[in-house]
C-alpha cells in the first residue's frame, strides 16, 4: 500500500513527549518527513533517531515556541532540510492553573504566549513560504493541499474553572483556526483544530504524586486532583481517559487526502464528552 503521507513535510511542535511525540510517530509511520520541536533538545533528538532507525526522516528544531525568533527558525529548518512545508501541527503547550483572584500576570501571559501567540507567529512566518510554493505549483501545472492542525482543548470550547488563562488562549486558537481557514483557502491550505479532552500524559497524572516540571525556566506543578480526575473519567461516555495515540489519531484525520475539502472545523477528541 502507498503511504498516505508519502514525502509530505510535517512540522510538529512539542514533539518530544506525550501527545506531540505520538503525533510525530503517527505521521512518520505514514511516510511524512518531520521537523521536530521540543523545548528540550534531548527528547526531540531521541525521537528523530528513533524515526531514522525505522527508515523515516526527521530533523530537530529545539527551543521555546514562545521565543520571538522561534517561528523563523522552525520554518527555516523545514526549508533548508526539505525545501517544502505540507503539514503544520501547533501542539506545544502546558497548563499553569489558578483561580482568577490568585492568578498572576505572568501566569496569564505564559499561557497566551505559548498557546496562542506562538502558533500565530509560526503561521505568519509560514504564509509567504506556502504562498511561493503554491505559485510554483501553479506555474508547473501541479496542485497539492496543505494542512494546518491547531490544538485546542475542551477548556477552550466550554471553559474550565481554575484555567481562565488556558481556556482563553485555547478559545483564541479556535478563532484563529476559523479566520485562517477563510484566509488560506486561496492557498489550497486547510486549517482545522482538534480540541482534546482528558488525555493521559505526564501533565495530567495524579497531583497527589507531587510532581513538578521545569518549563521555560519555571517550576510548574503538574497533575490533576485525584478526586477530580476520577470524576472526570467517570463522566466520559467511552469510560476512560484518552491516550496520546488516541489524540494523534484525531490529528491524523485532518492530514489525510480524504479531508482535503474539510476546513475551519473543530473536532472534539474527548471520548464522547461534550462539556466539562
Amino acid at each position: 500500500m502507498h503511504p498516505t503521507l508519502d514525502g509530505k513535510v510535517a512540522l510538529v511542535t512539542g514533539a518530544g513527549r506525550g501527545i506531540g511525540r505520538a503525533i510525530a510517530l503517527k505521521l512518520a509511520r505514514h511516510g511524512a518527513r518531520l521537523v521536530l520541536n521540543d523545548l528540550d533538545p534531548e527528547p526531540a533528538q531521541q525521537l528523530a533517531a528513533e524515526i531514522g532507525a525505522a527508515g523515516g526522516m526527521a530533523v530537530v528544531c529545539a527551543g521555546s515556541v514562545s521565543a520571538p525568533d522561534f517561528a523563523d527558525r522552525l520554518v527555516g529548518t523545514a526549508m533548508r532540510s526539505y525545501q517544502g512545508i505540507d503539514i503544520i501541527v501547533n501542539n506545544a503547550g502546558y497548563t499553569w492553573d489558578n483561580v482568577i483572584q490568585r492568578m498572576s500576570d505572568e501566569q496569564w501571559y505564559a499561557m497566551v504566549d505559548v498557546h496562542l501567540t506562538a502558533p500565530f507567529r509560526i503561521l505568519r512566518a509560514a504564509q509567504p513560504v506556502i504562498r511561493e510554493l503554491v505559485r510554483q505549483e501553479n506555474a508547473g501545472g501541479t496542485a497539492s493541499v496543505r494542512k494546518v492542525v491547531n490544538i485546542s482543548s475542551v477548556a477552550g470550547v466550554f471553559g474550565n474553572a481554575g484555567q481562565v488563562n488556558y481556556a482563553a488562549a485555547k478559545a483564541g486558537v479556535v478563532g484563529m483556526t476559523q479566520a485562517l481557514a477563510k484566509e488560506w483557502g486561496r492557498l489550497r491550505t486547510t486549517v482545522n483544530c482538534v480540541a482534546f479532552g482528558l488525555i493521559r500524559t505526564r501533565l495530567t497524572g495524579n497531583a497527589a504524586d507531587g510532581g513538578t516540571e521545569t518549563i521555560d525556566g519555571r517550576a510548574i506543578k503538574v497533575g490533576v486532583n485525584p478526586e477530580l480526575l476520577a470524576a472526570m473519567e467517570s463522566g466520559i461516555p467511552l469510560g476512560r481517559a484518552g491516550t496520546p495515540e488516541d489524540a494523534a489519531g484525531a490529528v491524523y484525520l485532518f492530514t489525510l487526502p480524504e479531508s482535503d475539502y474539510v476546513s475551519g472545523q473543530i473536532l472534539l477528541c474527548t471520548g464522547g464528552l461534550t462539556g466539562i
